[in-house]
């Protein structure tokens, strides 16, 4: 346990909590953690149930941090920066916004420097998340060490030498479990139109996608190999993949991902011309 790491988070909503769940009396004391945010109930909640300190609104507070999480939607960014500005030294700032990218983060904080860029995605709630990330270049060696440490906290991190390849990461990851979800609702219907049950439908999907997800984690093999090895010639699978290339399912989700990525890019520019 690193008892000397002392953080903030502004922000309180489900990743926040997700984050300190997996940091609070592991990583790092929960009195070590300090949570800003302007709704009571959101306070009253994570107190009782890590004991964290609290508080509704930034302040001087801060200063002490070693690092500040911010956990906020890019909508209320900017005001968040303008508060934190007066209270910000030589703290690391770890981002989880989606679509606000540190070098403008850097500008709004009069050039700070210590930025780490996040790109979490939802399995996080349950430990099993995975992180892009991208420092600034006047990140250190040991800022960079914890950061790695707090998003570890709730599930892996892939580091990036470059802050625009969080694009992709978003495309792929980030939106990633919304395809899984699509997926898996499409084979429920596919399962009640044949005559199963919808129960049953639910559970034959959920569990194909969580054994298939693990088998590829755990398999030496590309899942291309494992792919074929299920799928053999004149057979039920052959016949379905068959059909899933002959509309045109790869070539779909290949564009739906680059459009995605392409999404995440404009909303940088957007956030940082406004």
């Amino acid at each position: 346990m690193h008892t000397d790491l002392k953080l903030a988070f502004i922000g309180g909503g489900n990743m926040a909590a997700a984050l300190i769940g997996g940091l609070a009396d592991k990583l790092t004391p929960a009195a070590n953690i300090h949570v800003v945010d302007p709704n009571p109930d959101t306070l009253d909640r994570l107190r009782q149930k890590f004991g964290v300190a609290t508080a509704s609104s930034i302040d001087a507070a801060l200063a002490a941090r070693d690092v500040v999480v911010l956990a906020v939607k890019p909508q209320q960014m900017k005001d968040v920066v303008a508060a934190l500005r007066p209270h910000l030294g030589a703290q690391l700032i770890l981002s989880v916004a989606a679509g606000v990218r540190a070098v403008d983060l850097s500008s709004m904080l009069g050039g700070h420097g210590a930025i780490v860029r996040t790109m979490p995605n939802t399995p996080a709630l349950i430990g099993k998340g995975i992180t892009g990330m991208a420092a600034l270049p006047g990140v250190s060696p040991a800022q960079r060490e914890a950061a790695d440490a707090i998003m570890r906290a709730v599930g892996s991190t892939v580091w990036l030498s470059d802050e625009a390849l969080l694009d992709p990461v978003t495309a792929v990851s980030g939106s990633g479990p919304a395809y899984v979800f699509y997926f898996i609702e499409a084979m429920q219907q596919a399962a009640q139109e044949m005559g199963l049950s919808p129960e049953q439908g639910v559970e034959l999907a959920v569990a194909t996608f969580v054994g298939a997800a693990q088998l590829a984690a755990e398999a030496d093999e590309p899942v291309s190999v494992l792919r074929e090895r299920v799928t053999s010639k004149g057979g039920t699978t052959h016949a379905a993949l068959t059909s899933m290339e002959s509309d045109g399912v790869r070539q779909s989700i290949v564009k739906a991902l680059k459009a995605a990525a392409a999404r995440g890019k404009e909303m940088g520019e957007e956030f940082g011309r406004g």
